[in-house]
């Protein structure tokens, strides 16, 4: 599914409660997160909805390296040709994405969570947990990306060790990836708030560090699951502390 212009220039698509976007500047196309191993078709639809082709896509930004973002990562890199622009600290998930840190044992949200039982099913049929490991990677180490839109990197670790959102100032916007979200997968709960500890290595840190997303006063806050939040970044980051971990 792709929702236009959730931010000036900057598209959402959707397969299966993961987000990843769309980028415009100058007839480029910065594509950010890779979605799931089955969301290749779904980008396919999206950019033909746009008037756009897949060739147009110059490079491929990653929030962090979780299953659920590295979905067609790899075929981005080596069809289109676009570098894949990461972390450092989150390198080793490109290569073995099911091993990341947790700060809670997942099997008792499967175990109790009948909220989130869809949205596991839905991630269970598409492969999420199996995405193709990425090969080669540019490392994240400046300020300021050299990619259309030119984000500037706010490193916001946490989630993972390596978690980097993406602020737009021209646009007033910023891709939070999973730093926080308004949907959690792994119990089926809305609104502003981290993710459970299933999948975040480190509550304490997530939380602090949405200190440098309030910062930026964006008005609008896009989020790798669930829709845009549009009242602020500084009133997501409070409504996310206050929630605190769960």
């Amino acid at each position: 599914m792709l929702t236009r212009n959730v931010a000036p220039g900057i598209h959402c698509v959707t397969e299966s409660h993961v987000n990843f976007y769309l980028v415009e500047e100058d007839g480029g196309l910065l594509l950010v997160d890779a979605g799931l191993p089955t969301s290749w078709r779904v980008l396919v639809a999206a950019l033909r909805e746009l008037g756009r082709r897949p060739q147009d896509i110059t490079a491929l930004v990653l929030t962090h390296g979780h299953f659920d973002h590295l979905g067609i990562a790899e075929r981005v890199r080596t069809e289109l040709g676009a570098p894949v622009y990461i972390h450092d600290n989150d390198v080793p998930l490109t290569r073995h994405p099911r091993q990341y840190g947790r700060a809670r044992p997942l099997t008792k949200y499967l175990l109790t969570q009948v909220r989130a039982m869809p949205i596991v099913a839905g991630l269970v049929a598409r492969r999420a947990w199996w995405p193709a490991p990425v090969r080669r990677v540019e490392r994240i180490r400046d300020e300021v990306l050299p990619v259309p839109g030119s984000p500037r990197v706010l490193f916001t670790p946490g989630h993972t060790l390596g978690h980097c959102a993406l602020h737009f100032p021209d646009r007033d916007a910023v891709i939070a990836g999973d730093a926080m979200v308004t949907l959690n997968p792994y119990r089926g709960t809305t609104g502003p708030q981290i993710v459970s500890g299933a999948a975040t290595a480190d509550e304490e840190r997530a939380l602090e560090s949405l200190g440098v997303i309030a910062e930026t006063g964006a008005t609008t806050v896009l989020v790798g699951h669930g829709p845009a939040w549009t009242e602020g970044a500084g009133k997501m980051v409070d409504l996310a502390r206050r929630h605190g971990p769960s």
